[in-house]
């Protein structure tokens, strides 16, 4: 069963993300926060069917340790899934993400209406600092700048590699940075379609201060990240049976 409900959302949510995209095409004439919460109710109904036809629930965990207004999300990266459920959790997120999406029809488009923050992750220093100019702008405007440290998806299992990116932004943003953990890589795994039932559970943690020093924030980043991951992902392994 779990086989034939994960190809099952597998096409509900692609014909969704589809309908989305050429349906909506009207959302790139509106003023830009309409746009997004289009997107938000998009990445609703797309959570609503990973419940419905997979059994996978959200569960939120320190809602109150974000602010208001403007501030650095910096999070663990285990699949796909927190790239659309952590959009209706924030206000006016934008999301640090890697440039080649921006190369896809409607979907790249749309990621310049909401303007998100593309990367180019090969073009090194530079790189980083129209990452840092483009999320200075995000901050002026009230966002919330969301970026995974580690850049790319890893399995739960797999050690922490965290990358400069969110260090950079910490100490030119000047706003606090709201670390989250989460289990989603245990049923949601990268590169595979299964979906396996369950509650993934996203955390939002005590926010960092601005100021510190970029390898004090650096270690404190990584270590409270871990630390509540690891203990999401034994609570995970035990409530659900997963092996």
């Amino acid at each position: 069963m779990i086989y034939l409900r994960s190809t099952l959302f597998n096409i509900v949510f692609y014909a969704n993300l589809a309908l989305f995209l050429l349906l909506g095409s009207g959302f790139y004439f509106t003023p830009r926060k309409w746009s997004i919460r289009a997107l938000q109710v998009w990445a609703k109904v797309s959570l609503f069917w990973l419940r419905v036809i997979v059994g996978i629930r959200l569960e939120v965990r320190g809602e109150k340790n974000i602010p208001q207004g403007a501030c650095l999300v910096a999070g663990k990266h285990q699949s796909f899934w927190e790239t659309f459920a952590i959009l209706p959790l924030l206000d006016d997120p934008a999301v640090v993400l890697k440039k080649e999406l921006t190369y896809i029809p409607f979907f790249g488009w749309f990621i310049y209406k909401f303007r998100m923050i593309p990367v180019q992750r090969t073009a090194g220093t530079q790189a980083l600092r129209a990452l840092v100019g483009a999320a200075e702008n995000a901050i002026a405007m009230g966002r919330q700048v969301v970026i995974m440290p580690e850049g790319t998806r890893r399995a739960p299992d797999d050690p922490p590699d965290y990358k400069p990116g969110a260090a950079a932004l910490y100490g030119k943003l000047d706003v606090p940075c709201v670390p989250f953990a989460l289990n989603s890589g245990l049923f949601w795994p990268r590169r595979r379609f299964l979906r396996r039932p369950g509650t993934i559970v996203i955390s939002f943690l005590e926010p960092i201060p601005p100021g510190l020093n970029r390898k004090v924030f650096q270690s404190r980043l990584e270590t409270v990240i871990e630390t509540e991951t690891a203990l999401l992902v034994a609570e995970g392994q035990r409530g659900f049976g997963y092996k």
